[in-house]
């Protein structure tokens, strides 16, 4: 039984209904690929991940990023952050999330890469 509903053009041609953990999924890349505060009319949407990207890694940016990843994760009432890993990588910054769709008690590892050139987070 399908839970969440909605759609995307991104990647698609003809299919641009996606349904649950798809949904979420995209949902979750969308917040983190928008700045916060550039979405009019909600200033608290998206992310200030993007300021860690250029920064050195040591315990305190770390925490900033595990802080702001627990925000934009926990905006969204259908997931459950249990973890978060961070690594650097060339060029930017890898996220590791694994996330509960509630109400199920399945959970999955997100990869997200945030490039430092592109400019944008995907997952791999």
């Amino acid at each position: 039984m399908t839970t969440f509903i909605g759609f995307s053009t991104i990647g698609r041609n003809k299919k641009f209904t996606l349904v649950d953990f798809e949904l979420i999924k995209q949902d979750l890349l969308n917040a983190f690929n928008i700045r916060q505060g550039q979405l009019p009319g909600r200033p608290e949407y998206g992310t200030r991940l993007w300021d860690f990207v250029f920064e050195n890694l040591n315990q305190a940016t770390e925490q900033g990023i595990l802080e702001e990843v627990q925000r934009v994760a926990g905006g969204d009432p259908r997931i459950y952050l249990q973890s978060v890993n961070v690594y650097p990588q060339d060029n930017g910054l890898l996220l590791e999330l694994t996330i509960q769709v509630i109400p199920t008690n399945n959970a999955e590892i997100l990869s997200i890469f945030f490039d430092q050139i592109q400019r944008n987070a995907t997952y791999i």
